[in-house]
Formats: structure tokens, sequence, C-alpha cells
């Protein structure tokens, strides 16, 4: 009797034992305070999400550039003596005076048309005569009337190469321009091309044809700038 309880006390002892040791090793998982913070573990970017974040776009590229510069403001750039012809667009002004101001053409009669003056030659004149011209006449209507003539649109300047060019034909030009030039926008001499003797028909205001001699190798080679004639509206160029 006395060994058997001897060995049922032996084996609660060494039962205790063990559910101590059990209770020692085992570590409690405890929340997060407010003194600690919570434990977290980077993540290592993946390719997806580098593809789903917005690319950075800089300033400069967000602005678009212009495709071209802008035109100037104003008239064509065109000699003081350039003659109006018929077709082209003329800005009369008349100082502190919008009802006889305005932006007109040039009719095919060489005519325009103001109120109080009616029809007013214009075609053949300079801007500066045309000016004077206008002034003369609102001035029986008005005391020092101050005007300005503005070519706005040029349609009247038009000149023809002809011979042993590229591209002979009438061109259309808007700014003065020169034999050189005018060679150049027809395409330049063909090979058996004379330049040498090219030669200019010009009309006077009396109808008569003149002739203007223009040697291209002289002006080219011999650097004789001066030699190299403004085309007039009207003019023939015509290379041998």
């Amino acid at each position: 009797m006395t060994f058997k309880w001897f060995v049922a006390a032996s084996a609660m002892l060494v039962g205790f034992g063990v559910v101590t040791a059990h209770a020692q090793t085992a570590t409690p998982q405890k929340a997060p305070g407010r003194d600690q913070a919570p434990s977290t573990t980077a993540k290592p970017a993946t390719a997806a999400t580098a593809a789903a974040a917005p690319a950075a776009t800089s300033p400069a590229a967000a602005v678009p550039m212009p495709s071209g510069e802008a035109a100037p403001v104003g008239g064509f750039p065109l000699s003081t003596d350039y003659v109006i012809g018929p077709e082209d667009m003329l800005m009369v002004t008349v100082w502190k005076n919008e009802a006889l101001s305005r932006t007109l053409p040039v009719r095919p009669d060489g005519k325009i048309s103001m109120p109080l003056l009616h029809d007013i030659q214009a075609a053949g004149l300079t801007p500066m005569q045309l000016h004077d011209k206008i002034a003369n006449a609102l001035g029986e209507f008005m005391p020092n009337p101050e005007v300005a003539v503005t070519v706005v649109d040029v349609k009247s300047y038009r000149v023809s190469v002809l011979g042993e060019v590229q591209k002979p034909g009438v061109l259309q030009l808007k700014a003065d321009t020169s034999v050189l030039e005018a060679i150049a926008l027809a395409g330049g001499f063909r090979d058996f091309a004379s330049p040498g003797k090219i030669i200019i028909l010009r009309k006077d205001a009396t109808g008569t044809t003149h002739k203007i001699p223009f040697n291209y190798n002289r002006v080219v080679k011999d650097n004789r700038s001066q030699d190299n004639v403004t085309l007039k509206s009207g003019d023939v160029v015509v290379v041998p």
C-alpha cells in the first residue's frame, strides 16, 4: 500500500514539472500597445507595381512647342516707291474718324471706293501719292485730315520669267524681288542657258517697252550687287 502511494505521488510530480516547463518556453502574443509600434516588413517593389506608378512628366515636356514662327504684324516689306495695282488690299486710316477708316481692295479698274469721295484712282500711285490725294480730297469736308495708307496684302505684284529656266511662268510676289531671286524661284538655269545675255522687258507709264540688259555672270562672279535689278510688277525676264 505504501509502495503504490509512492508511485502515484511520483507520477503526479513528473506531470507537474512537464506542464511548468512548457508554460515557461511558450511566448504569449501581445497586441501592439500605444508605446509599441506594430512590426512591419518592407516588401520589395515588383515590376507590376512600378508599371502602375505614373511616370513623372517634366513641365517642359508638357508645353507644346510652336510649329512655326508667328507672322509679322503690319504690311509687307515694300519699298517706298511701290506702285499700287489692281487686287491689292489697302488699309486707309483717317485719324479720329472710324466711319472713313477701312480696309478695301483695289478694283480691277484700279479704283477704290470711300464715303464722301466715292471713286478714287489708286492703281499706278505709290502709297504716299494716294495718301496725298485722299487727304486733299477730304480737306473739302474737314480741316487738316490726318490720313495713312498701308498696303496690307500684295496681289498685283507679278513678274514673268521666260526662256531657259527650269520652271518658266508667272511669279506671284509679295515683296521686293531682284532678278537673281526671280531666277531662283523659277528653278534656275537650264543646261544651255546664256546667263550673260538676259533681257528685262519693262513698260513705262506711256506703255512703251524698254529693254534692260542683265549680265548674270558679272553680278555673281564680279560681286556687282548694285547691278542686281529690283523687278517691278509687269516685268518680263527673258533668259536666252
